[in-house]
């Protein structure tokens, strides 16, 4: 497996708000799949996606992407045929609001990862609303762990037992839920980081989540992680 980095340089033909950013950017990068029937077939499918990406940079002060400024998305997968279209059709793709001028891909090499922790919230999805009302911390972590298992598996046609540590510490780095637009609708998140265990097993989801993101909606731009090496 391998994490596939693409960075894509966006011109903004509007301003648009930072808490609309991630909406607009969804847009963006749906909008090749229209032209690919196989992309299209597997993105509307039930299934993980195996992409995430970060919030354009820099942020402005004011918290307004600004028309006519350019700024850079960061995509990453670990899929190779998403990788391809990300690079070269998604480049090409535009919006009202964002059109795509550049692009550059590399493959984030594999070393051994310290910690990891969000740029843009975890979101829990889950039909009662944000977790921290009806489950318990050990629940929590639970998820997080067995989602990385279940996206690891479906992508590798693996089994990986769940009897391993994942990390040795979770820290919430937000003091009160953070919330991201979707819909229309607000989704309360956390930011989070990972002090990720020393043990084959805890290395390699580690890994993958760089591409995959930490729990759900990761291709509506939720839970994107950055990495620190030992």
């Amino acid at each position: 497996m391998q994490v596939y980095q693409i960075r894509i340089k966006l011109y903004m033909l509007t301003d648009v708000a930072l808490n609309r950013i991630q909406t607009n950017l969804t847009a963006f990068i749906d909008k090749g799949f229209l032209e690919n029937e196989e992309l299209l077939q597997m993105h509307e499918e039930n299934k993980f996606k195996n992409y995430c990406y970060d919030l354009p940079y820099p942020i402005e002060k004011d918290k307004i992407y600004k028309k006519g400024k350019i700024y850079t998305v960061t995509i990453r997968t670990i899929d190779p045929r998403l990788a391809k279209y990300f690079q070269e059709v998604c480049v090409n793709s535009y919006t009202d609001e964002v059109k795509g001028l550049t692009s550059e891909i590399r493959i984030i090499p594999k070393k051994v990862i310290d910690s990891i922790y969000t740029l843009t919230p975890v979101i829990l999805k889950d039909d009662k609303g944000y977790w921290r009302k009806h489950m318990q911390l050990a629940e929590f972590e639970n998820q997080l762990k067995v989602n990385l298992i279940k996206k690891w598996n479906a992508f590798t046609g693996e089994k990986l037992s769940e009897d391993f540590n994942l990390y040795t510490l979770l820290e919430f780095l937000n003091e009160t839920p953070v919330p991201m637009e979707y819909k229309s609708i607000k989704l309360l998140g956390d930011k989070i980081r990972l002090q990720i265990a020393d043990n084959e097993t805890a290395q390699k989801l580690a890994y993958m989540a760089l591409g995959t993101g930490l729990l759900n909606m990761n291709s509506r731009g939720a839970g994107y992680v950055n990495y620190r090496w030992q």
